[in-house]
């Protein structure tokens, strides 16, 4: 989701064409037509000042916000975003683009959890995402990391954001990215919603070990009222209820 990155990432999400097995398919591509989902948009700064009413009577019902990146960067329209996305209703939580090759894991989560990306069981609140994908700066695709490395990463921040907020973060990633940096790593998705971007009209094969999307990000060119240019659309894999169980943690 980091616009600096959109070249690269347009070119993933349009090279996600591994076949899955034919039962990872049934379940990868169970989208709109074939089952309940509700729409979300993902904004940050770059989406300038958002009339979040026009946006929820547009029919958007969640809203990924950019709060943090690496350790020190706060998004400057951050706190606007949040509270007046709550206020008009729109069910919320808040995003970390993560820079592993900058700090260790739990450095980052806890900036995050101190930064708005806390929690509290109001039926408007989701669990913050770590946003991990390819470095769109300096230090190489995956970070300079190993595929040990980047999984230790990983696991790092997701323990401290857990021990932070007594919740399991969503992770939003690609499929081609996650299956090369990690090492075609399995051990979050027991617990972990998978967020899963790819710009495409079915959600594709998901990153190994995945039975599920929860949340799919599926354009980055929706229009939206109430919010100027493009902006990243998504949907939840589910009815509004169970989005408001997951925000609740029931």
């Amino acid at each position: 989701m980091a616009r600096t990155s959109s070249s690269l990432r347009r070119a993933l999400a349009a090279g996600l064409t591994v076949l899955a097995t034919a039962a990872a398919v049934l379940v990868a591509t169970a989208g709109p037509a074939a089952a309940a989902t509700t729409p979300g948009v993902d904004v940050s700064h770059y989406q300038g000042s958002i009339n979040w009413t026009s946006v929820r009577n547009a029919g958007v019902q969640f809203a990924f916000i950019k709060a943090t990146e690496g350790t020190s960067y706060k998004d400057p329209n951050f706190n606007a975003n949040y509270v007046n996305a709550y206020n008009a209703g729109v069910i919320r939580g808040a995003y970390h683009f993560a820079r592993p090759n900058i700090s260790a894991g739990s450095t980052q989560a806890n900036y995050l959890a101190s930064n708005g990306g806390a929690w509290s069981a109001d039926s408007r609140t989701l669990p913050a995402a770590l946003d991990i994908e390819g470095n769109p700066y300096s230090g190489g695709y995956c970070y300079g990391l190993s595929t040990t490395g980047m999984r230790n990463w990983i696991q790092d921040f997701l323990n401290t954001y857990r021990s932070r907020t007594g919740r399991y973060a969503v992770i939003y990633t690609t499929t081609s990215w996650w299956n090369q940096c990690t090492g075609s790593w399995t051990g979050p998705w027991a617990n972990h919603p998978l967020w899963l971007a790819r710009w495409a009209s079915a959600p594709g094969a998901l990153p190994a070990g995945a039975s599920v999307w929860s949340f799919w990000q599926y354009t980055s060119t929706g229009a939206v009222s109430g919010i100027s240019g493009n902006v990243d659309r998504n949907y939840w894999n589910g009815d509004r209820s169970r989005l408001i169980a997951l925000a609740n943690n029931t």
